[in-house]
């Protein structure tokens, strides 16, 4: 199954929170953009947040060949048997479409965050049981327990906010059949201050966020380079901005790292939850 995700999801895929919505009033909207998102030849969108196949529903309904993942859906806030029995129900009514992407979220937003580590081994032993198969879903893995776990028990490793030497380190640990879709942020910026302003916005929650700075540590970065919004070299590591010509070559040092798919988010200055529709399209030119 990973070498038929891997072709149905394509190269490119956007990442977006402003596609994930509770609000029936929005879903018109929701479906126009995926829609597109289809016709610019984006092979998948990942749904930010704690999502759910209930948000996936609507952009599967609206797209032919799109897939729709969630990245990630929280194992503290969903029950395995209930994950498993809407992933029945959109998977009966479009074979193939939907992935269900899993993770354990952070101590500082999930109030039963415990040993998450053994939590997400028993959830997805819980979703065997359930009969929801392993090449149907995949994991949020930085650690290498994760990224094993990953590769041992569902179709490959969706990790978020990452650099293209983190994506080596997962490839050798995944090995060569598993998908490798990292998340990456794309500043459609030239001048240096705006997109690093820009990009220091967006990532300083996640300077809190001991899963992500640990990793950071993990791979290169000091304690220098997560302070004060983070150093240059982390802002420049983690986000591709600048002309066509930059942004393409850092999504490109994806690939050459060893990813299968990159999925893109855009970062400027709209509310997360914004459908960034013209920079999707300028993007797409770019990927063409």
């Amino acid at each position: 199954m990973s070498d038929a995700l891997k072709e149905s999801i394509g190269r490119y895929g956007v990442w977006s929170v402003g596609l994930r919505s509770e609000d029936p009033a929005r879903r018109g909207e929701l479906a126009e953009a995926a829609a597109e998102l289809e016709d610019l030849g984006y092979g998948a969108v990942w749904l930010g947040g704690n999502s759910s196949a209930a948000n996936a529903a609507p952009l599967v309904e609206a797209t032919s060949t799109l897939t729709v993942g969630t990245s990630i859906q929280s194992i503290w806030q969903h029950e395995a048997a209930d994950s498993a029995a809407r992933f029945a129900e959109l998977e009966a009514a479009h074979p193939g479409r939907f992935v269900l992407g899993l993770g354990v979220s952070h101590a500082k937003v999930a109030e039963q965050y415990r040993r998450p580590y053994s939590a997400l081994v028993a959830h997805l032993d819980a979703l065997d049981a359930a009969g929801v198969p392993a090449d149907r879903r995949l994991l949020a893995a930085l650690g290498p327990k994760t990224l094993e776990l990953s590769r041992d028990r569902s179709a490959g490793s969706i990790p978020y906010l990452v650099t293209p030497e983190h994506t080596a380190y997962a490839r050798k640990i995944l090995g060569d059949a598993p998908l490798l879709a990292p998340e990456l942020a794309v500043v459609l910026e030239t001048d240096p201050t705006r997109a690093r302003t820009l990009a220091r916005e967006f990532l300083a929650p996640y300077l809190g966020l001991p899963n992500y700075t640990n990793n950071f540590l993990r791979h290169g970065f000091t304690e220098d380079d997560l302070a004060n919004g983070g150093s240059d070299r982390l802002v420049d590591a983690l986000f591709a901005w600048g002309d066509e010509t930059a942004v393409r070559a850092r999504i490109d040092a994806f690939y050459e790292a060893g990813a299968d798919h990159v999925a893109l988010q855009l970062v400027d200055d709209e509310p997360r939850n914004a459908l960034p529709r013209a920079a999707w399209r300028r993007l797409g030119d770019l990927l063409a």
